[in-house]
């Protein structure tokens, strides 16, 4: 099961950002030891279903201790008997970009 979620305290800090507070949920991410990815918008973990959804809430709480509100952005793959799919889904799709040549396909 892949998990892409993004979590976010209502209330910034002292500067605008919530960096911090979102530093916060990027550690008990790599603490997890669930293979993981962060970027720009959301961090994926992939897992059993009680796995992820257990660090989603544990990554609520976290900012729930210091913020009024929270607000949880999630979206979920959910493949029974399949791992790998963190980088297995990238490199299937880069696989289909080359056999194509790089030509977008019919729209």
């Amino acid at each position: 099961m892949l998990v892409a979620f993004s979590v976010a305290p209502s209330t910034a800090g002292p500067d605008g950002s919530v960096s911090e507070s979102v530093a916060d949920v990027v550690r008990l991410v790599r603490d997890s030891g669930l293979p993981h990815r962060t970027d720009a918008m959301f961090t994926t973990v992939e897992g059993s279903w009680e796995e992820c959804m257990d660090l989603v809430r544990r990554c609520v709480e976290v900012l729930a201790a210091t913020a009024p509100r929270v607000s949880l952005v999630l979206k979920a793959d959910v493949r029974p008997g399949r791992t790998g799919e963190l980088d297995g889904k990238l490199e299937r799709l880069e696989a289909a970009l080359e056999r194509r040549g790089g030509e977008p396909g019919p729209a």
